[in-house]
């Protein structure tokens, strides 16, 4: 009899042993066979439920919910974290029901108790934002992320003025501020206009509208004439000038220098003298037309010009060849060069000096002919930087311009230096080459590049 109870005994224990082994083990395999966000979120969502039961909701707009905020809806602090980073990854801001409704940290539950009480469109007017997975698994907007975060203008400003820091304190992030400075320094050291500001591919037309009635610059740019403003002194640089009685024909540089011009300045005057008025300047008149001496500069050197006839050089042949040997008139009559014969693709240093063009100038063409590959119209050599607009405007509508030689390419095969150091490309050089690795057509390149019509205009001269 003991002998029985015993084996019964033994049997039972192992039965519930059994048993219990196959609980945990069907625990198990229920477990590693569940979705990881149900088995991660399942207490949580339920903590998040029984917390939020016992506050009453309100009418909201996500976009002004801090931490504290959705902490109060019933969120934990991871899901609080994934909602706020998603915030950033659309753009800053929620723009309708519909897009939030993607957060995956807001249950399809959550979302539904929730939805009455938000204060969003239904759904965005907007285009959708298309998002591409970087190489790290991060997601990146490659069509402007963040461009409409929410700005803080404090009062007018002119963005000349601003520094990186400054427009990250309006609101702008860090890499947003450092590309709005190197379009400045793009465009010259200066927006010059609001036109020019608000061609700012950084800057969206939606924060532009916000900027536009604080902005301190003018509607549009200065005409390149004769009140261009990188030819006549700033205001800053104006001092007192004891004015005596001088003749145009004798003063030389320093003495236009001393007259208040700059360097550039006094020179074009030079060369305006020598060379267009053929080495005289015979009539107040001709003085007054010299485009870098503006109309108030004029009033204030007219009592003091003397105008000395004896002092005009004639270019008649009797004067002029009795001053020179006959090599010398020969010489001279080699370098003398006929600007309707030179390509602006081939024109020299020394030629556009000739030509009246100050050193400085001169280098300034050559040096951005030489970074596009070649002028593609002649508009690119007048819209040069910190040149003579004038003599530019002059040049061109006498020389040529020969576009034959220009290296062209297609986006899917242009090499990736030429991308990344071409004036046109270089700023949308790292999207071309990431859209073309699994987009090797064109058409869909640009689709996808989104770029603004004025700057496809200019990067399509210089493709095939």
């Amino acid at each position: 009899m003991k002998l029985f109870q015993l084996h019964f005994s033994a049997a039972k224990n192992y039965f519930f042993g059994f048993a219990t082994s196959g609980v945990i083990l069907f625990s198990s395999y229920y477990y590693l066979n569940s979705k990881p966000q149900d088995r991660n979120t399942s207490v949580a969502e339920n903590v998040d439920f029984l917390k939020a039961e016992s506050l009453p909701l309100k009418a909201f707009n996500p976009n002004d919910l801090d931490e504290n905020g959705w902490k109060d809806l019933g969120f934990s602090p991871n899901k609080i974290n994934t909602i706020l980073k998603y915030k950033e990854i659309v753009g800053g801001s929620f723009k309708s029901k519909a897009q939030l409704k993607k957060c995956y940290a807001i249950s399809a539950e959550k979302y539904s108790e929730l939805e009455p009480f938000i204060l969003l469109p239904e759904n965005s007017a907007a285009t959708p934002r298309k998002y591409h997975q970087n190489y790290s698994g991060n997601y990146q907007n490659y069509d402007s992320r963040s461009r409409n975060r929410s700005l803080k203008i404090s009062g007018k400003f002119n963005p000349d003025n601003f520094s990186a820091a400054d427009f990250e304190k309006m609101g702008f992030t860090e890499r947003q501020a450092s590309s709005i400075l190197k379009y400045k320094n793009y465009l010259g050291g200066s927006f010059i206009s609001k036109e020019k500001f608000k061609a700012c591919f950084i800057i969206s037309e939606e924060n532009y509208e916000k900027m536009e009635p604080y902005l301190l610059l003018p509607e549009t740019a200065p005409e390149t004439s004769r009140s261009a403003s990188n030819f006549y002194p700033k205001k800053t640089e104006k001092i007192s000038i004891q004015y005596q009685n001088f003749d145009p024909n004798t003063t030389d540089f320093n003495g236009w220098k001393n007259l208040g011009f700059s360097d550039k300045q006094a020179q074009v005057i030079l060369n305006y003298r020598d060379r267009n008025l053929k080495g005289s300047f015979k009539s107040l008149d001709d003085i007054e037309n010299c485009f870098v001496i503006s109309p108030e500069k004029f009033n204030e050197l007219k009592p003091f010009i003397t105008l000395n006839p004896e002092n005009f050089k004639t270019k008649n042949l009797s004067n002029y060849e009795s001053g020179f040997s006959a090599e010398s008139r020969l010489a001279t009559a080699d370098i003398k060069t006929d600007f309707s014969k030179i390509d602006l693709n081939k024109i020299t240093y020394k030629q556009l000096t000739e030509y009246g063009f100050a050193g400085k100038s001169a280098a300034m063409i050559l040096g951005f002919r030489k970074k596009l590959g070649g002028f593609a119209n002649k508009q690119q050599l007048i819209d040069t930087y910190d040149i003579e607009k004038d003599l530019a405007q002059n040049l061109v509508a006498i020389a040529f311009l020969n576009t034959t030689e220009i290296a062209k390419y297609t986006l899917a095969d242009a090499p990736e230096d030429w991308l990344k150091n071409h004036p046109y490309f270089k700023y949308s050089a790292d999207r071309i080459i990431y859209y073309r690795q699994t987009n090797p057509e064109d058409k869909k390149i640009w689709k996808l590049l989104k770029t603004k019509p004025e700057y496809a205009e200019k990067m399509k001269l210089y493709l095939k």
